[in-house]
């Protein structure tokens, strides 16, 4: 099996639910992820709302594929984009998938891709429906990837409001008690990995932290912790609920 963080990719952008501001944070989140083997958009070149889009390709490498609109009102791009995903999957090329769009008509091609061993990253805007969000393996939220967007104070979440986010405690407490020793402290890699499963499109840099590790301190509930790992400089953080901070 290949390394997770290196795994050959196919990319398949739907260029009338995606923006082209997003094209450099796209291609820098997905290489943390893999290499794309393969980047492709779909569209019809000949309308002129695809304008921005056309300035970016070449710079990018990425292919634009053809798809003219049989039927007005009709989205043929969504079956050009199932039918080559397949037909990329068949060719066993491939150990995972990056699907780039907002429609929920990818919610079965998500499914059906994870069904057949493949790792599928999803990217959309907030408005994505979550039945496609959750299909995927990770999902990732497009406005943090475009270029005017930041994670300063005017996008960030205080520590009073993420306390009242039940949902997202919820999350972080059950994540840090799943991956939590005897001790009550837990890697922080591990944590992220637990969240992860349980919600894929979970991302620190939703409420405005770069890192995991900056929105658990913003919450004030957890104790964070940098130990050395082994004999070498390279050190990890650990994390411990509040709570189980007895006698300490």
């Amino acid at each position: 099996m290949s390394d997770p963080v290196n795994l050959k990719l196919a990319v398949l952008i739907d260029a009338d639910n995606a923006q082209a501001s997003i094209v450099d944070g796209l291609l820098a989140e997905i290489s943390k992820y893999g290499t794309a083997h393969v980047k492709r958009i779909y569209g019809d070149w000949t309308l002129p709302n695809l304008g921005s889009w056309k300035e970016t390709l070449l710079q990018h490498s990425i292919q634009p594929m053809q798809q003219f609109r049989y039927t007005k009102g009709k989205n043929a791009t969504d079956g050009a984009m199932m039918i080559d995903a397949m037909d990329l999957l068949y060719s066993r090329n491939f150990e995972g998938f990056c699907i780039v769009s907002s429609d929920s008509d990818f919610t079965r091609l998500a499914q059906r891709l994870r069904e057949s061993g493949m790792t599928v990253y999803g990217f959309g805007e907030q408005k994505t429906p979550e039945p496609f969000v959750a299909a995927c393996d990770k999902f990732v939220y497009t406005e943090v990837l475009r270029e005017d967007s930041s994670t300063d104070a005017t996008t960030r979440k205080s520590g009073k409001e993420l306390k009242r986010d039940a949902k997202l405690l919820t999350l972080l407490r059950g994540a840090v008690d799943s991956a939590a020793d005897d001790t009550g402290w837990a890697a922080l890699g591990m944590v992220g990995t637990a969240i992860a499963k349980r919600s894929p499109e979970f991302d620190s840099r939703n409420y405005g932290y770069a890192k995991l590790s900056g929105l658990l301190k913003a919450t004030q509930l957890f104790d964070l912790e940098e130990r050395a790992a082994g004999r070498g400089a390279h050190k990890a953080i650990f994390v411990r609920d509040q709570r189980n901070n007895v006698g300490a």
